[in-house]
C-alpha cells in the first residue's frame, strides 16, 4: 500500500505542477520556486508532515519535499543552536541533495556538451 500512496501523492504534486505550467504563463522556474516555498510554508504550519506520513517518498522526493527538508533542518538547527541555527540548519539538512545535484549536473555537462538555445 505504501507504493500506491507514494504514487498517488507524488503524481498529484506533479499534476499540480503541470497544470500550473499549462493553464498559466508560469515557467518551470516559477513553479520550482512556488513548490519549494509551499513545502516550507506547509511544514511551518504543520500541514506537510501528515502528507509525508501518508505518501512517504511521494511527498519527500518532489520539490515541496525539498522545502520540507529545508524547514525541518531549520527547526532542528534552532533547537540545537538557537536563532543562529535557522540560518544554517536547512542547508546542513539538505547538503547531500545539493551536492548530488551539483556533481551530477557537472558530469552531465561534461558528457553531453550542452549548448545554449538560440
Amino acid at each position: 500500500m505504501g507504493y500506491f500512496n507514494a504514487f498517488i501523492v507524488g503524481g498529484f504534486i506533479c499534476l499540480v505542477g503541470q497544470l500550473l505550467m499549462d493553464a498559466t504563463k508560469l515557467t518551470s522556474a516559477h513553479v520550482l520556486i512556488i513548490f519549494v516555498t509551499s513545502g516550507v510554508v506547509l511544514t511551518a504550519v504543520g500541514l506537510y508532515e501528515p502528507l509525508v506520513k501518508i505518501g512517504g517518498a511521494g511527498a519527500t522526493i518532489p520539490l515541496p519535499g525539498f522545502g520540507y527538508s529545508l524547514a525541518k533542518g531549520a527547526f532542528k538547527g534552532v533547537d540545537q543552536n538557537g536563532l543562529l541555527g535557522a540560518f544554517f540548519g536547512g542547508v546542513e539538512a539538505t547538503s547531500g541533495g545539493i551536492t548530488a545535484a551539483i556533481v551530477f549536473g557537472y558530469l552531465m555537462a561534461i558528457i553531453f556538451n550542452p549548448k545554449t538555445k538560440p
